[in-house]
């Protein structure tokens, strides 16, 4: 099951209480104060991993609590620090403070083996040996162990991949995800079939490859939330190139321009910058064209400037040739990123030591 979206509780064990106690030996005469200071609790901690691809595991279980600093014990012994807690996320996975007014991410997790704490564990309580001077030297004072912090974070997962497909449902996405990678997508011949969001290696070259995700439920008035885009735009927004599909087969829509348009008005209603990115046209469903409706298309895109290539997913025809273009694309787009120095970055900064600094 496909979950892209989770709200969790976390939190940091607390510190141990320190202790009063006096050394009491046969032979040790006025052994004064000897009780030990409270263990720290543990922290929590968000990492990365590959291996995860939905926020599933948080479906069931929202409340997450790291283990509690052990109380300090008689002979300054000082108690057992508690166990830190790390909670895997997927790659790609956005992480909101539940308890901010301001909707912004805090984490972004882009790499696999990124780790972050989330909140941290409280400091144990001092015992009665600290407090020892030359005027009180049999205090009857400890400390109480500090609790440890405690969030609400909302986990928001937007797909990694390097190329997206978009286009109306039923427009050919699927069989062609399916085609040039791996990747094994539920296909039949009615709308909406695709419910989640299908990843696939696409390999090239001898050593090259690329990651393609299969956006499903995109229509008019997606932004809005009409059918399901308004639940899978946000994964468009991590891609670098945007192929969009259009059906130019007799049971596809009649004018094939329209249709390119009405789906890139919803990208821009929810992200204006989307457009700005590259952006092929493939006219699907080549093997059964119409051919008036397919000339049709084929010069809108000649006016607009977008590339254009017809398509048959299940003849192979013109796979190879839209394949070496979305590298093309690929790699046209990562030097123009390299040369603009572009990175993401977050107001702020995560540290191991600190946690979340403003």
């Amino acid at each position: 099951m496909f979950i892209d979206q989770a709200t969790i509780h976390v939190k940091a064990g607390d510190g141990g209480n320190g202790v009063v106690a006096f050394r009491r030996e046969k032979y040790v005469p006025k052994g004064g104060p000897s009780g030990g200071d409270g263990g720290r609790g543990g922290d929590v901690f968000l990492e990365s991993s590959e291996n995860l691809n939905t926020l599933l595991p948080f479906r069931y279980k929202r409340h997450f609590k790291a283990q509690r600093g052990r109380h300090g014990e008689g002979s300054k012994r000082k108690g057992a620090d508690g166990q830190s807690l790390v909670l895997e996320v997927p790659v790609g996975t956005l992480v909101f403070d539940g308890d901010s007014p301001l909707d912004e991410p805090i984490i972004d997790f882009t790499r696999p083996g990124q780790k972050v704490r989330v909140a941290k564990g409280g400091d144990g309580g001092r015992g009665n040996a600290r407090f020892a001077t030359s005027t009180n030297q049999a205090p009857r004072r400890c400390e109480d162990g500090w609790e440890g912090q405690e969030r609400h974070l909302r986990l928001e997962l937007k797909v990694l991949a390097d190329v997206g497909l978009l286009g109306y449902p039923n427009a050919g996405k699927s069989t062609l995800i399916s085609r040039l990678s791996a990747a094994k997508p539920k296909i039949a011949d009615y709308p909406f079939t695709t419910l989640t969001p299908n990843l696939g290696v696409v390999p090239y070259g001898e050593y090259g490859s690329f990651v393609m995700a299969d956006i499903p439920g995109l229509i008019e008035g997606a932004s809005e939330g009409s059918g399901l885009g308004h639940q899978f735009l946000r994964h468009v927004e991590r891609t670098r190139v945007l192929v969009h599909l259009v059906d130019v087969s007799a049971l596809g829509p009649e004018d094939p321009g329209e249709a390119f348009r009405a789906i890139n008005r919803e990208l821009e209603l929810y992200d204006a910058q989307m457009l700005e990115r590259p952006m092929l046209a493939v006219a699907s469903k080549a093997d059964a064209a119409d051919s008036q409706r397919q000339q049709a298309f084929q010069s809108f895109c000649r006016r607009e400037g977008i590339p254009c290539f017809a398509v048959s997913s299940v003849q192979g025809q013109g796979l190879e040739k839209l394949k070496h273009a979305i590298v093309r694309a690929l790699k046209h787009s990562i030097e123009e990123d390299g040369e603009r120095g572009e990175e993401a970055e977050l107001a702020g900064e995560w540290s191991q030591e600190e946690g979340w600094n403003e």
